[in-house]
């Protein structure tokens, strides 16, 4: 694997050096503000430093010419140091003196750093060095089984940690098997570390929004179980296409066993000033996406149920064949990330039977463990795309971010600096 550090004047600027000299199928791992060194650094323009990755052909793990997530939303991380708001003159020429003798030093521990990660898991390299220090007081090892063993206890703490997370086992081993496969002489901690980082987030894809994609109207049908949050999705999502991105939306439920549900999206619709009707029976359903042709999108809420009543889901399947025959449609199946793993693949099971759908995960404010979300994305093949984290609308929602994810489910934290 290469990773490498670029500079430019914004992050766009430093990606597109990244992708240049690399090419598409580099993985931006960190973008921060650059240091820029001796002490008049601080008074010069910011610039943006990001680290990329890039998996190299001949570790017969990851091909270069493969699709790769965007760039990632790193948070930038803070300055380590503060200086005073004026340097005196009498101090400069010292400063420029000292700054001078430092800058062969920085760049020679800027080096040395360049194949780091930058401490984005900070809480399991502090486990490994526990682990390390108890294994030091016991009697010494040669120095090649020392390696291997600390090795072999580090891919171990990975996989115990993807567990603890929810994980499947069967995808945990998984990734630690393909990374068992880099093992060879001088390979740092570090490289495994990036290897299997920059894996988990290919494993996730590239994550997929409900986007214009041309002058004909879209569909857009909201499924999934009962009580996962599928009708505040919708009006949220709703907001962001009428008041961001001033789209024309129109509002149809098909959710006519629950009144406060269709009460709850016709106060959103009318809030948004935007039309809302209710959809009965196929022939009201073609009535309405007729009524709303000429608009950007319709968006679809549906009932909620169990995957094992037929009934239900044969009527959702039929509206859904109306809609494909009459417009552009997309799916989403709307899941909650707090639901057991063999119910989620129960309920995919079931939807896909009807369609194919990408993924929104709902309620990441009630648990730590994200593991769920990239069991279904590797048992189902879907892309994701949003994510929320609470009941405020419009703000409690977020484009699926796998870079932020793969952090937690690794040990680190959401926001790492």
């Amino acid at each position: 694997m290469i990773i490498k550090k670029f500079i430019g004047k914004t992050e766009e600027e430093a990606t597109a050096n990244a992708k240049q000299e690399l090419g598409n199928a580099a993985v931006i791992m960190n973008v921060r503000p650059a240091k820029r060194k001796g002490f008049f650094g601080f008074f010069r323009k910011p610039q943006v430093e990001v680290t990329a990755a890039l998996e190299e052909m001949n570790d017969g793990l990851v091909s270069r010419d493969r699709p790769v997530p965007p760039s990632p939303f790193f948070p930038a991380a803070k300055p380590k140091k503060t200086f005073p708001d004026v340097i005196p003159d009498e101090e400069q020429k010292d400063q420029k003196e000292l700054s001078q003798d430092k800058a062969g030093e920085e760049k020679k521990d800027s080096d040395k750093s360049e194949n780091a990660i930058e401490q984005k898991l900070d809480s399991i390299h502090t486990m490994i060095e526990q682990q390390m220090k108890r294994e030091s007081e016991k009697e010494e090892e040669p120095e090649e089984e020392k390696k291997i063993s600390e090795m072999d206890r580090f891919l171990q703490l990975i996989r115990n940690t993807l567990v603890d997370n929810e994980v499947d086992e069967k995808y945990a081993n998984e990734l630690v098997e393909e990374a068992e496969k880099l093992e060879k002489p001088g390979l740092s901690l570090d490289y495994v570390l990036s290897n299997i980082y920059q894996k988990m987030i290919l494993k996730f894809g590239e994550t997929r929004l409900i986007e214009k994609s041309s002058d004909e109207v879209q569909a857009v049908f909201f499924l999934g179980p009962t009580g996962v949050g599928k009708t505040t999705t919708i009006a949220k999502i709703a907001s962001r296409l009428c008041v961001q991105d001033k789209k024309r939306v129109a509002l149809i439920t098909t959710d006519t066993y629950r009144v406060k549900a269709a009460e709850q999206l016709r106060t959103y619709a009318d809030i948004l000033n935007i039309p809302f009707r209710i959809v009965y029976h196929s022939d009201d359903m073609v009535s309405a996406l007729k009524e709303f042709q000429h608009f950007d999108f319709i968006l679809v809420d549906t009932a909620g149920h169990s995957p094992k009543n037929e009934e239900q889901f044969l009527a959702q399947k039929g509206f859904v064949d109306i809609a494909r025959d009459l417009m552009k449609i997309e799916v989403y199946l709307v899941l909650s990330v707090t639901t057991k793993y063999r119910d989620l693949l129960s309920i995919a099971d079931t939807y896909s039977k009807m369609v194919k759908f990408r993924l929104i995960f709902t309620k990441l404010d009630e648990t730590g463990a994200l593991g769920n979300m990239l069991n279904l994305e590797l048992h189902t093949g879907a892309e994701m795309s949003y994510v929320t984290n609470g009941q405020d609308v419009p703000d409690d929602i977020e484009v699926f971010n796998p870079q932020k994810t793969v952090r937690i489910l690794l040990g680190g934290k959401a926001d790492d600096n």
